[in-house]
């Protein structure tokens, strides 16, 4: 059985890798898979939790997160596509929506 430290420290390592990508890359999409590698980490530790405590509560609190996930990926590329057919670009230096 692998013990409740290495998931965690693999949750850790995905959420740290991701939190590098939202602070380093400029271009949307990257960032928008790095904050959905963020949340998968989480879901990882919640699972790993909820295992060692024999409890179901963390699994279906889970699926609850994974349900609003498919939603929030579902708008976020929408809006995505908007920003690249309004501006032509995906880079964040280059999109300003404040300027008129």
């Amino acid at each position: 059985m692998v013990p409740l430290s290495w998931y965690i420290g693999l949750s850790a390592v995905v959420f740290c890798l991701g939190m590098v990508g939202v602070l380093t890359r400029r271009n949307i999409i990257i960032i928008f898979l790095s904050i959905e590698l963020m949340l998968n980490a989480v879901n990882i530790s919640l699972v790993a939790f909820s295992h060692f405590l024999n409890s179901m509560r963390g699994q279906v609190f889970v699926f609850f997160i994974m349900a609003v996930a498919a939603a929030e990926a579902a708008i976020g590329l929408a809006i995505i596509i908007s920003l690249n057919r309004n501006k032509e670009t995906l880079n964040t230096a280059e999109i300003n929506l404040l300027k008129w």
